[in-house]
């Protein structure tokens, strides 16, 4: 870290990527600006730093994630910024355009089993199915490579394509 608080290091890419895979509704993903590093923070911990429970009711490595917790809540430097959320990667628009960009015989039905109850599991049962798996994996690693790009940039992140 040099002295006017940036990271001398680049972030990886492949770390954003990873946080990004790896939130759910319950944590969310942040860059500690002054140490390159991503964590990822559940409501729990979060709830655990705001009301200041004793850590020792907490197992050994959930003990630093409310540590950080709390460093985020009391961040007023803006050490901490927060990654896109699984809301902001919106996965459904992504099956979507990837069922509208494929073969004629494979859109209407992908585009089917994103219909309803059990969407995300229909359509991965169905790109398996007509063997376009890997496409699939393909074309959302792409996606996700541009929206951490585009993270990166909107808050001049410098960051490593080591994909």
């Amino acid at each position: 870290m040099n002295q006017e608080g940036i990271m001398n290091e680049p972030v990886k890419l492949s770390g954003i990527i990873d946080a990004l895979d790896s939130q759910s509704d319950e944590t969310s993903a942040y860059l500690n600006k002054e140490s390159g590093e991503i964590v990822l923070v559940s409501e729990e911990e979060f709830s655990a730093a705001e009301e200041k429970r004793p850590l020792e009711s907490y197992a050994e490595w959930q003990r630093g994630l409310i540590r950080e917790a709390a460093n985020i809540l009391e961040d007023d430097e803006g050490q901490y910024i927060v990654l896109p959320s699984r809301f902001d990667i919106d996965e459904y628009q992504m099956m979507e355009r990837f069922a509208l960009s494929v073969e004629d015989e494979f859109s209407s039905s992908l585009l089917s089993a994103i219909k309803g109850k059990g969407a995300f599991r229909h359509f991965k049962d169905s790109v398996v199915r007509f063997g376009i798996e890997k496409k699939w994996y393909k074309y959302r690693d792409a996606k996700f490579k541009e929206l951490a790009v585009e993270w990166c940039e909107a808050n001049d992140i410098e960051y490593l394509d080591d994909l």
